[in-house]
């Protein structure tokens, strides 16, 4: 494609992708060699993927965007802002209430930005005569560090991008394309000496500057991991019941941050800072009314439900110990082990003890009867 040609696409380009709502376009080459590929394979080999099989299972081709489509040429990074319209580290005060990540307090960012991906991709296609793909966190594809190298932001030490105009609050989507595209150039890393994102984790998931196990994070704890939360991590979750910002929200490069724009991304009522109480009594079909069009959906009731009991136990109050009532005879185990947990921290020894004689004898799962066997009540 001659040069005047491709200057005059990428014009177009961003003027439709700031009309849908998108940053400006950063392009960079998808089939030159890059380093991602090597610290996501050291990644997997020291076990910081967890229980992320998909990601071990197509680390080869996710290590460089050739091995998941050779013809791949260029890779055009958008990034769509989600800004919220607080501080999300207030949600932590709200002790009886669950804090939701802000990027699942809304309608689910896939579909909404995916539509818009393919407008923008299509023109590409359509002006250029060649194959195009898209993708919004749903294919193996490493989308921070193409959008690093294409100059959309950096990883900051939090390992998340980070923009100058946006801070934290960006959704990444990806098209590649089969045309070659004129490249633009990396963005400096402007994290300097600020720790801010490594000293606020709550669980200390952040082994060095830009390096995180992950199976310590608070998002993968409430989100992908499928068994009982480990009690070391317990406490530190706190009201955060699906997903953690603390890292973002903390972020200096925030103060550029804008309001999300697109009203489809901003927080649906019923999940800005929900009732535990309310959470708590949700049945199957209940979880599924709630959580219609929502990334929350897919973790399934009993996971949700069981990091809403962690958060009853840190509630304090004795006041939500009628709410574990319920729950310490529901039909899930992971439900029941954390009710137990929850129970345990809110109640005095005499009613711990005297529900643990009313339930202990008839409970068969092990994980459950191993939260009552081991409450201090009992040693």
């Amino acid at each position: 494609m001659a040069q005047a040609c491709s200057e005059n696409l990428i014009a177009k380009l961003q003027d439709m992708a700031l009309a849908l709502g998108f940053t400006r376009p950063a392009i960079t080459s998808a089939s030159e060699p890059w380093q991602a590929g090597l610290r996501l394979h050291e990644f997997i080999a020291k076990g910081y993927h967890g229980q992320m099989d998909w990601m071990a299972k197509h680390a080869h081709r996710r290590e460089h965007p050739n091995q998941m489509w050779p013809e791949a040429q260029t890779a055009i990074v958008l990034g769509f802002n989600y800004g919220p319209d607080h501080d999300p580290m207030l949600n932590l005060q709200h002790k009886n209430h669950g804090n939701i990540s802000v990027y699942a307090r809304a309608h689910d960012y896939h579909d909404i930005i995916k539509k818009k991906l393919k407008k923008l991709a299509g023109f590409v296609g359509k002006e250029t005569g060649k194959a195009v793909k898209v993708f919004v966190d749903t294919a193996p594809l490493m989308e921070k560090p193409l959008a690093a190298k294409a100059g959309l932001g950096w990883q900051g030490k939090h390992t998340n991008l980070v923009s100058r105009e946006f801070g934290s609050w960006l959704f990444i989507g990806v098209i590649l394309a089969e045309a070659k595209l004129a490249a633009d150039h990396p963005q400096k890393d402007l994290c300097g000496s600020c720790r801010a994102c490594l000293d606020i984790c709550p669980t200390n998931a952040f082994i060095a500057p830009y390096q995180l196990e992950a199976t310590a994070c608070i998002s993968y704890l409430t989100i992908e991991h499928k068994g009982h939360i480990p009690a070391k991590y317990r406490k530190s979750m706190g009201n955060r019941i699906y997903g953690c910002d603390d890292c973002l929200a903390i972020c200096p490069w925030n103060k550029y941050a804008k309001l999300a724009h697109e009203t489809k991304l901003h927080a649906r009522p019923e999940l800005n800072l929900p009732l535990l109480a309310d959470l708590a009594a949700l049945d199957e079909l209940a979880f599924r009314q709630v959580f219609t069009a929502s990334p929350i959906k897919r973790i399934g009731r009993d996971r949700f439900v069981r990091n809403v009991m962690i958060a009853i136990g840190n509630s304090r109050n004795t006041a939500l110990i009628k709410t574990l009532e319920l729950a310490l005879v529901d039909d899930s185990a992971l439900v029941r082990a954390m009710a137990v947990w929850a129970l345990g921290q809110l109640a005095s020894p005499k009613q711990f003890q005297q529900a643990r004689d009313n339930l202990l004898a008839n409970e068969t799962d092990p994980n459950v009867r191993m939260e009552w066997q081991t409450h201090p009540c009992n040693r």
